[in-house]
C-alpha cells in the first residue's frame, strides 16, 4: 500500500510539472492579454495574491488574476457572491471563465499546490474546519481544482440568492466542501486526478443550445 502512494506521489507531481511548464508557455499569450486588460479596466497591480493554507498547514500565497477594485482584502468579505460590486469588468469575465485562477500554476510549479487537491482557504475559514478534518486535509497539497470545485462550480450565483451570504459560506457551503475535501483525499488516484482535470475543462466549454 505504502509503494503504491509512493508511486503515486511521484506520479501526481510529475503530471503538476509537466502540465503546469507546458500550460504557462501555451498560455503565455493570453497572459499577456489579460494583463493588458486588467492594467487598462481599472487601477491596481495585474495579480492579486492572498495568505492561504497549504500542506501540513503551511501558509502560502495564492496567485490570481485580479478581478475586484484594488482595495484590501480586510474591508470586504472574504468569499465573492455573483452580484459583488467589488468586481471589475474584466473581472466578470475572468472568474466566469475561470481564467482568474490560471496564475496558479505558478503556485504549482513552486511545489505549493497540485493540479487537483483540495482547494486551498484563507487562515480565518480554516480556524473553523473540524479538528478530526484538519490533518487528513492537509496531508495533500491543496490543488487549482477538486471535486468541490465542480459541485459548487456556481458557489457565486448561490451566494447572490442568499440574505447573508458569509453566513450561508460558512454553514452550508463550507461544511460540504469540506467532506468533499475527505473524500478525495481518501479516494486519490492519477485516474481520478485526470477525470477531475477533464471534467474541468469540460465545464468550463460553452453550453450548445437547442440540438443538433
Amino acid at each position: 500500500m505504502r509503494r503504491k502512494k509512493t508511486a503515486y506521489c511521484i506520479a501526481k507531481r510529475g503530471l503538476d510539472i509537466c502540465a503546469s511548464c507546458l500550460g504557462v508557455m501555451a498560455l503565455s499569450p493570453l497572459f499577456a492579454f489579460v494583463a493588458v486588460w486588467i492594467k487598462r479596466d481599472s487601477q491596481g497591480p495585474v495579480f492579486f495574491r492572498q495568505e492561504r493554507v497549504g500542506r501540513d498547514g503551511t501558509l502560502f500565497r495564492i496567485f490570481k488574476f485580479r478581478t475586484m477594485d484594488h482595495s484590501p482584502a480586510e474591508k470586504g468579505l472574504q468569499i465573492t457572491p455573483a452580484n459583488d460590486n467589488r468586481v471589475t469588468a474584466s473581472g466578470r469575465f475572468l472568474r466566469k471563465y475561470k481564467i482568474d485562477e490560471l496564475p496558479q500554476l505558478f503556485n504549482v510549479i513552486r511545489g505549493e499546490m497540485s493540479l487537483v487537491g483540495p482547494r486551498p482557504e484563507v487562515p480565518g475559514y480554516v480556524e473553523l474546519y473540524p479538528e478530526d478534518k484538519k490533518d487528513l486535509i492537509f496531508s495533500v497539497r491543496p490543488g487549482i481544482t477538486d471535486i468541490a470545485s465542480l459541485r459548487y462550480k456556481d458557489e457565486g450565483e448561490i451566494l447572490k440568492k442568499a440574505a447573508d451570504p458569509e453566513e450561508t459560506y460558512i454553514r452550508e457551503i463550507m461544511p460540504a466542501k469540506i467532506d468533499l475535501a475527505c473524500r478525495y483525499v481518501e479516494e486519490a488516484s492519477l485516474a481520478l486526478d485526470l477525470r477531475l482535470i477533464f471534467g474541468t475543462l469540460a465545464s468550463l466549454m460553452p453550453k450548445r443550445s437547442g440540438t443538433p
